[in-house]
């Protein structure tokens, strides 16, 4: 029980705090990790598909074998010291794994410049958050992208962290977190990262494909709870979830455009190439720039929604077991 409370208190944390710029993050250093290897790999591999392909599969298990390693070391050393040391540090990992606070504060920085600065403020505000090419963007367009982006990472920055910290802890969660990392680094469908990045894309699918379809479910009582369409979330939720390449992204992008009653998706520019994508919802209203801070409030309800769930049957399964 001891570790739920830890995995709690980092979930407070995060929506009190945020990730301050000044404080060393566990992301970075991975980060850091994925680009020296990736460099290193493409030396020793050769450039076909064949070859970039194992490079990519070595990077993956070199990533989650060293972040997995680390993490536990560093708790089982800091525990030998002193239990409390690594509680202590298994306090602010959880707190740092999730990303609730800081999403929200960029998006309302997107929001903001939508409503009072230039255009081409918001196209870089909603930069920071997307990984298309933001620099042709309507104001429509980088509305949707904020909005899309908090949906989806609903599941990636929020709900799927939490699943993980449940079921493994601090390093089970990190090891997620790695994942996540390679597929947002690696994870693209271009020229470079087309074979590269397919080992850590797929093994990002599968460990979101559980969170993702239960993320969606969880935004249909959270929309309700925040005074949007819960039942029209739950009509295009069972419509639109697979509108889209990947296998999870569309789960909880359709639930939003349902609880919002707006039209999210379509074409997209990624590394000046065209993205040619179905639409997402039904067009009910035009998206508008205050659909940001609703997807806000939703994102952070259905969070609080997957806390009590996942709470509740950790405290149960310990209780029985």
């Amino acid at each position: 029980m001891t570790l739920l409370y830890v995995i709690l208190g980092g979930l407070v944390l995060d929506l009190l705090l945020g990730d301050p710029h000044w404080m060393p993050h566990p992301v970075v250093y991975i980060g850091k990790l994925i680009a020296a290897l990736e460099k290193g790999l493409r030396k020793r591999f050769p450039a076909t598909p064949k070859g970039e392909r194992a490079a990519g599969i070595v990077l993956a298990v070199l990533v989650l074998a060293v972040t997995g390693g680390v993490s536990w070391g560093l708790l089982y050393l800091l525990y030998r010291i002193h239990p409390l040391l690594s509680l202590a540090l298994s306090l602010f990992w959880c707190y740092q794994i999730p990303a609730a606070r800081c999403l929200w504060t960029e998006a309302v920085k997107v929001r903001k410049a939508l409503e009072t600065g230039s255009i081409e403020e918001a196209r870089t505000a909603v930069g920071w958050l997307v990984g298309r090419d933001t620099e042709n963007l309507s104001a429509e367009g980088v509305t949707k992208a904020a909005v899309e982006t908090v949906a989806e990472n609903t599941t990636d920055g929020l709900v799927a962290p939490l699943f993980y910290l449940m079921i493994g802890g601090p390093v089970l969660g990190l090891l997620y977190k790695a994942t996540n990392t390679m597929d947002s680094m690696i994870g693209y469908r271009n020229d470079r990262y087309r074979y590269f990045g397919t080992a850590g894309a797929r093994l990002d699918d599968v460990l979101n494909y559980i969170p993702a379809r239960l993320t969606a479910l969880l935004m249909v009582p959270a929309a309700a709870l925040c005074g949007l369409d819960g039942k029209n979330a739950f009509r295009i939720w069972k419509r639109d979830r697979r509108k889209h390449k990947s296998p999870n992204s569309a789960q909880t992008e359709s639930a939003c455009a349902g609880a919002l009653g707006v039209e999210l998706a379509g074409d997209a520019v990624y590394f000046g190439e065209v993205h040619h994508k179905p639409t997402i919802g039904d067009k009910i209203r035009p998206i508008a720039p205050k659909d940001i801070d609703r997807t806000c409030r939703l994102m952070v309800v259905t969070y609080l929604l997957a806390a009590v769930l996942f709470a509740v049957v950790r405290a149960a399964i310990f209780t029985l077991f």
